[in-house]
């Protein structure tokens, strides 16, 4: 596994592997001919929202528990996305969050450009509304500032008026507060740092016509206030924009984009933006279950002060969200870009595409110089029932329809019941791991359904290896052997494990298992190495993790 020693023979290979990774090898929206293929993100973006620095284009989402939250994500053109950042390094409050909290955490952040500096805003349904900063979105961002603390406030945005007043909105959690589909507007510091009014309620979604209104974005524009807020649901709802002349109101409602004859459902909650030629556009999400809230990108024009999103076939001022599209004019082409899916483990870096279910601990694992990441066995507890409440499992989001991931690794068990493998993580989950049983290796997949209501895993055994196969404590570095664990994604999410020995051939193994999302998120893949003991735990080596449309 010592791709070191290997390095002089084998570097024109690993250049050519880490050029390759920089463009998906599973789903490219831009089809290099002037036009762009939607969903622009085939990823669990949750509720995005966008702004415009110059040049550049950031976008941000809903990370919930999983760490590092906020995602930062560039562009130049709006098609063609790279992940360069994370503005939340440690979810707080930190002791809360060192424990994976299902769907907890940050929900619908809004990001905007002032005055030279980056805002994040966001709610956390259980402590409130939090603001973070930064000058340089690539850079560190600022600690969390608690700008209104207090239960079931979510999905906020700022707006800094010409007269110098900064204002927030805001909607309601009913899950927290009881009341929910009301969105209200306070007044903030000048700073954005406090809010120092009450809420005015600006609109209430019990109408109804317009229940489960949420994620606000507010804008003004040619002397009107407006509100784009979703409402009827994530799956089955619409776009709704609110305009008033006042920032209290009275609001009128229009419905500015619905599904109609498409099979995008919902277009749901996102984020307005200009591009430097005038042309407005609008980047939303559509709920894809086990696939996640995943990125689109829909023209905008203006009529009469109002917006049309999508294509308006019918000119009655409703659009529909659009399959293909000519790319956004930005005066200028931009090359092909996605974000990272497979991970060499060839840097002190984690590859961005990676977050753990919690705060991370050091121990959960370590990256090398040495072209692997190092994760040791985490001690399960002894109330341990299933996965959905262990932190150390290092995953990504689904990038794709229809991918496989293949992860190499040597696994070094110091006890019995220690195992490692590679995972796909939701309400149900699978896995297809090595397990350590007395003088063998047991390759075996477990299935769990409903793994929040606490239900035990279903384990079968698959296969065994002698425990001269894989490393063990005291055997010498050139007598590291391998195994290399393989999950195949299809349509519909049907998960297909596969395992090798030497790379090339692979077998398939255990039942077919359909992935389901999990709370608030998109199904995940990834790696796991756990113990269900105490004391010197053992670990697992992982020599790549690659991606692949194969």
């Amino acid at each position: 596994m010592r791709k070191k020693t290997l390095f002089i023979a084998g570097m024109m290979a690993c250049c050519f592997v880490a050029s390759a990774q920089e463009i998906s090898r599973t789903w490219v929206a831009d089809k290099g001919d002037g036009t762009y293929q939607n969903p622009v993100l085939y990823a669990d973006y949750s509720d995005p929202d966008v702004c415009a620095a110059g040049d550049d284009f950031y976008m941000t989402a809903s990370s919930f528990n999983c760490i590092p939250g906020l995602p930062i994500l560039h562009s130049n053109d709006l098609v063609n996305w790279s992940l360069v950042n994370y503005a939340l390094p440690v979810q707080e409050p930190q002791e809360f969050f060192d424990k994976a909290q299902h769907g907890k955490g940050v929900w619908a952040p809004a990001i905007r450009f002032h005055n030279g500096e980056f805002y994040i805003y966001w709610g956390d349904p259980d402590y409130g509304i939090y603001l973070i900063k930064a000058k340089d979105p690539e850079g560190e961002w600022t600690k969390p500032v608690l700008v209104k603390a207090g239960k079931g406030m979510i999905d906020p945005t700022p707006l800094w008026d010409e007269d110098g007043k900064v204002y927030l909105i805001h909607a309601y959690a009913g899950s927290r507060s009881g009341v929910n589909s009301i969105l209200v507007i306070c007044e903030l510091n000048a700073e954005g740092t406090e809010v120092i009014s009450d809420p005015v309620m600006v609109f209430d979604g019990n109408d109804g016509k317009n229940h489960t209104v949420e994620g606000p974005k507010l804008y003004k524009r040619n002397g009107y206030y407006y509100i784009f807020a979703p409402a009827g649901g994530v799956a089955t709802g619409w776009q709704l924009v609110l305009r008033s002349r006042n920032i209290y109101g009275p609001y009128e409602s229009k419905i500015v984009m619905a599904q109609g004859k498409t099979t995008v459902n919902g277009p749901h909650q996102g984020g307005w933006v200009d591009t430097n030629t005038g042309e407005s556009w609008f980047v939303h999400f559509q709920d894809q279950g086990a696939y996640g809230r995943v990125i689109h990108l829909n023209p905008m024009k203006w009529i009469n002060d109002w917006p049309v999103i999508g294509a308006d076939k019918d000119m009655d001022g409703c659009g529909e969200p659009v399959t293909t599209y000519k790319k956004p004019n930005v005066g200028r082409t931009y090359p092909v870009a996605t974000p990272p899916e497979s991970d060499e483990f060839n840097t002190r870096h984690l590859g961005l595409q990676w977050q753990w279910h919690a705060n991370k601990k050091d121990t959960y694992g370590f990256t090398t110089d040495l072209g692997y990441i190092r994760l040791y066995a985490g001690s399960l507890s002894k109330e341990f029932v299933n996965f959905w409440e262990v932190p150390n499992l290092l995953m990504q989001k689904f990038p794709a329809e229809e991918f496989t991931a293949t992860a190499k690794l040597t696994f070094t068990a110091k006890q019995d019941g220690e195992q490692a493998g590679i995972i796909v993580m939701g309400w149900d989950y699978s896995y297809l791991s090595v397990r350590k049983a007395s003088d063998k290796f047991i390759l075996q997949q477990a299935v769990c359904k409903d793994a929040e209501q606490q239900n035990p895993e279903q384990v079968k055994e698959l296969a065994s290896f002698p425990v001269e196969y894989l490393k063990m404590p005291g055997v010498a570095d050139n007598e590291w052997k391998t195994v290399y664990l393989r999950v195949k994604v299809t349509k519909g999410a049907v998960c297909t494990f596969a395992y090798s020995l030497n790379g090339k051939k692979y077998t398939t193994v255990g039942d077919a298992f359909t992935a389901r999302q999990g709370k608030w998120i998109g199904a995940k893949v990834g790696l796991f190495c756990v113990t269900p003991n105490d004391g010197n735990r053992g670990w697992a080596d992982v020599d790549w993790f690659r991606m692949t449309n194969e």
